[in-house]
């Protein structure tokens, strides 16, 4: 078995073996990254000086061909003639797919133009890009300003709101930018130019998928309207994809991150997209729009489900979901209802049934409250009560005491039950024996007197006498009875 330290030097003899060709991996490494251009573009493109190496989406032939076919298919109008292909085979349709398609390469095609234009209008205003962050606002005020270093005199109304104009000044004013030099500039307003003509060409596609919606999404159409319905497929990649998104982020599609300027959240919308743009979502009040938005998001996910299976081409279901959820926004609406006086029970008029008798009474007795307690809880007018800590501190002892004796106890009185059992025991007699002897004990003991004198001939008397003297008397005997023949 090898020690420690010879794996240690095998180690480091693997470590000087791979330091001693530094050529063969780096040329492996070389040869991996000529692979993997094939796979994916350089990342490092976007930061490439010449706008044609960045954008390449203009000058294909699928993006041609797709805008040609759209441009006649709006001249022409809408045909349907066609409808009774199945979906997937028409020509319209499969269109329409592509426009879906195209909108996102178009979108992401946006995306890099507008990262090409940041960083090289990043040496002029540095601070712009964390003012404006939509791309095409973002171009539009890049081309408005341009080498201006005075915001002041440059008329961006209509480009932005009030506030991020005025936050755009002011730091335009203490900004540490440099004017741009002419070939840098002129790149600039070309990649704006760019990113504003495939904006536009975004918008002509999705006014064409717009155009065709009540045949492809009716059921979303009747929903959220044809505008929203192409926005959501546009931005989903179809309508398959749609239907296969889950209701969550429907809700975020086409959400924009929003610039406050350091204004209160407190009235802004978070998380809406396209969805703040539908009828129902506008005409919900303030406070209860996010749940109005969950709300249409989930049944927007349901119709563009039926859709895609071409379940209602009529559109009934979706005005059927539609009906649903202005119900229930008016049901929130509803004021809660009023809280009614609660009445008082209906009076029991029949007797209660209450255990009375024998047993009853001498339970009430057993627990009655004794005179002791009764004079404790009872006050003389005038005349100060005595208590157990003095000075009226502890419990007080009432009418106790006050009857001149000066004692706290009070004779009671022997009660019924007491005499009556008092009474019992009297006309029993605990002798030890019943016959006459002189070992018979005239001392008799109960539980009411204790220790007694009794007469043991006494009890002699009462047993000979009654039911036992007919039968074992002394003088007494059987009587005779004659048989007859």
């Amino acid at each position: 078995m090898a020690s420690l330290a010879d794996s240690f030097l095998a180690d480091l003899d693997e470590l000087s073996d791979n330091e001693a060709y530094p050529e063969e991996d780096n040329a492996e490494a070389a040869g991996m990254e000529e692979d993997g251009d094939d796979v994916m573009p350089d990342l490092e493109s976007l930061n490439y000086d010449d706008l044609d190496s960045v954008s390449k989406l203009q000058k294909s032939q699928r993006y041609n061909d797709i805008m040609q076919k759209v441009e006649d298919a709006l001249q022409k109008g809408t045909d349907f003639s066609n409808q009774g292909f199945i979906l997937e085979e028409d020509p319209e349709y499969q269109l329409i797919v592509d426009c879906n398609a195209l909108s996102v390469d178009i979108e992401n095609e946006i995306i890099i133009i507008h990262n090409f234009i940041r960083d090289k209008y990043r040496l002029k205003f540095p601070e712009l890009e964390s003012l404006v962050h939509h791309p095409i606002d973002y171009a539009r005020v890049v081309k408005k300003i341009g080498n201006e270093m005075d915001i002041t005199l440059v008329d961006l109304e209509g480009l932005l709101p009030s506030a991020i104009i005025m936050v755009v000044s002011v730091t335009a004013s203490t900004t540490t930018g440099k004017p741009l030099t002419e070939e840098n500039l002129e790149k600039t307003i070309e990649a704006c130019d760019r990113a504003l003509t495939l904006d536009a060409a975004k918008k002509k596609v999705l006014d064409f998928v717009e155009s065709r919606m009540g045949y492809i999404a009716p059921n979303l159409s009747a929903i959220v309207g044809s505008a929203v319905a192409s926005k959501l497929m546009g931005t989903a990649g179809g309508l398959g994809a749609l239907a296969k998104m889950p209701a969550c982020n429907v809700q975020l599609l086409g959400a924009k991150r929003k610039t406050l300027a350091g204004f209160s959240t407190a009235t802004s919308q978070f998380r809406v997209g396209y969805l703040e743009q539908t009828e129902v979502f506008q005409s919900t009040p303030p406070a209860l729009r996010t749940r109005a938005c969950r709300l249409i998001a989930a049944k927007s996910t349901l119709a563009a489900r039926i859709d895609s299976i071409r379940g209602d081409p009529t559109g009934k279901a979706g005005r059927n979901l539609l009906e649903e959820i202005r119900k229930k926004i008016e049901k929130w609406q509803e004021p809660p209802p009023a809280k009614l006086p609660k009445p008082l029970p209906v009076p029991d008029s029949e007797p209660k049934k209450k255990r009375g008798g024998r047993r009853l009474r001498k339970m009430k007795e057993r627990y009655a409250q004794t005179d002791m307690m009764k004079l404790a809880n009872r006050m003389q007018f005038g005349i100060p009560e005595e208590s157990s800590l003095g000075d009226g501190l502890g419990e007080g002892y009432g009418m106790l005491g006050q009857a001149g004796s000066g004692k706290l106890r009070v004779s009671a009185a022997q009660s019924k039950l007491a005499a009556k059992v008092a009474k019992k025991f009297k006309e029993k007699s605990y002798g030890s024996s019943g016959a006459t002897s002189g070992l018979t004990s005239s001392l008799a003991f109960t539980p009411v007197q204790g220790i007694e004198l009794s007469n043991p001939q006494a009890h002699g008397n009462v047993l000979g006498s009654g039911t036992q003297s007919t039968y074992f008397s002394e003088t007494g005997t059987f009587s005779k009875i004659r048989r007859t023949q």
